[in-house]
């Protein structure tokens, strides 16, 4: 059994080479500055975390991995221009580095680079391979609508923000297990249960990115904080909050989000305060915790042996405890 940290220092390794980058390499010299930033590398570390729960030949998995993650941070090149965001893991975004055009098209080619390495599998599996990472992304693209929609309006539910960061966010990791375990040969029940345990975890993941926007330190987070707050992004803490608060903290909250021009120091102070008054953060951490509860079900009905999906389960530790 590989563990997490080996694996990711494979999947390094391998985007170390920087095969993916061609000439002209200004095309792809974004994608390699994003790439070299680091992260998490949660997902294709979770393809092949996915593939060795039933094989230990984990090279057969190395290229779709990479390939996924290249997938993942073209959605970052892109949302990070929607939002007009200035920092992602504690650098500078492309677009403020270089310019809009440049993060828009270096995105577009990432995506046709992430499907060349996300296609090199075993024949047997492309077909399935391909139609399920299609509705991948496809859903990734229908929860950035969704999100950009949810910022002119007033009356987002609760069940409308988890169904936005399931497809936003959630899909992409629950398809790099399936797509893991699909390629390694599991039963077609396993790897659709794992679907849905990383559709659990992601939801756990994103709702881990909300409170620690308001409640992380921009030293371990790499973003500034506060963020959501000053640009009133419909939020699980935001949502609950104008859910929950009293009449009084409700025409507080109101009045913050209405006005155009403020101290943003003082607004990300104030609306936290708020925030703490009506308990948010033990609400958005029990919501937190249901999820990985259900993701720890559902990988309990994973018929290989414990031993190998022991560090699954520490995923779900790590998440439960993350700070960036």
């Amino acid at each position: 059994m590989y563990t997490i940290e080996k694996l990711r220092d494979i999947i390094q390794t391998e985007l170390n080479k920087k095969e993916y980058a061609e000439h002209p390499i200004s095309l792809f010299e974004p994608l390699k500055y994003i790439l070299e930033d680091g992260g998490k590398r949660l997902r294709p570390v979770l393809v092949m975390m996915a593939y060795n729960l039933y094989s230990d030949d984990i090279e057969k998995a190395l290229q779709s991995a990479v390939g996924i993650e290249i997938f993942h941070n073209y959605t970052l090149l892109h949302d990070d221009v929607m939002d007009d965001a200035e920092l992602r893991r504690g650098r500078q975004t492309v677009h403020k580095k270089w310019n809009t055009n440049v993060a828009i098209l270096s995105g577009d080619a990432a995506a046709i680079t992430a499907y060349k390495y996300i296609g090199k599998v075993e024949d047997i599996y492309l077909r399935r391979v391909i139609d399920f990472f299609n509705n991948v992304a496809m859903d990734v693209c229908k929860g950035q609508q969704y999100d950009m929609e949810f910022e002119t309006r007033d009356d987002v539910s609760e069940d409308e923000y988890l169904h936005m960061i399931y497809q936003k966010t959630s899909v992409l990791i629950a398809g790099a297990i399936r797509h893991g375990a699909l390629i390694a040969g599991a039963p077609e029940e396993e790897y659709d249960e794992l679907y849905d345990f990383g559709g659990h975890l992601g939801l756990a993941f994103q709702l881990q990115d909300d409170y620690l926007d308001v409640y992380g330190d921009v030293e371990e987070f790499g973003k500034k904080i506060g963020g959501d707050i000053l640009c009133n992004k419909k939020t699980y803490l935001l949502i609950k909050a104008l859910e929950l608060a009293n009449q009084e903290d409700k025409a507080l909250l109101n009045e913050w989000l209405g006005k155009k021009r403020f101290d943003p120091a003082a607004k990300i102070r104030e609306v936290t305060q708020i925030y703490d008054r009506i308990g948010i953060k033990e609400v958005v951490m029990a919501k937190i915790e249901d999820y990985l509860e259900k993701s720890r079900k559902t990988l309990e009905k994973i018929d290989v042996a414990v031993e190998r999906k022991q560090h699954f389960f520490t995923m779900l530790d790590y998440i439960n405890g993350r700070k960036k």
